[in-house]
């Protein structure tokens, strides 16, 4: 059975489907990464992050738009994967690098806020949980995503 061209380009035997299919995963992952690592930070070393002290563990509102925020860079790096899957030699090289210096940029970012320190250092801390999750969630689904040509040539036989 073959699939249509939409989803899978014979040329680069990038399965896009799949590619998608993982940056949806991972974008549930940065969110889920992002929950655990505000309860970590509020609730077990009582540390503020992007909201006061008195929000709670979950930090109302906060919390939900930093999870959300966090799927929606992982959908976004999925694009840029893409694109580079399609256009750019050593494809998976360059995506690493984007997503290292975006994440040292996320993590440098509350650093430099006029802020108490414990935050500023949980926030930074918490910006590279994400930026590496989606990094390595991404860097493994754009491994199965992407075949070899022998591969790719066997996969479009109709048998």
């Amino acid at each position: 059975m073959r699939y249509s061209d939409e989803i899978r380009d014979a040329r680069s035997g990038l399965d896009a489907g799949r590619l998608w299919a993982g940056g949806a995963a991972s974008a549930c992952v940065a969110a889920l990464t992002a929950v655990v690592g505000i309860l970590a930070a509020r609730g077990l070393l009582h540390i503020p992050v992007l909201a006061p002290r008195g929000h709670g563990a979950w930090g109302g509102a906060g919390t939900v738009a930093y999870a959300l925020a966090s799927a929606a860079i992982a959908l976004a790096a999925t694009a840029v994967l893409h694109l580079l899957l399609l256009t750019a030699p050593r494809a998976r090289l360059f995506f690493a690098w984007i997503m290292v210096l975006l994440t040292a940029i996320a993590a440098v970012v509350p650093l430099s806020l006029p802020v108490d320190l414990e935050p500023r250092l949980a926030t930074a801390v918490l910006n590279v949980a994400i930026g590496l999750a989606v990094t390595l969630t991404l860097s493994g689904v754009a491994s199965v995503a992407v075949r070899s040509d022998d591969r790719a040539r066997e996969f479009y036989l109709d048998e």
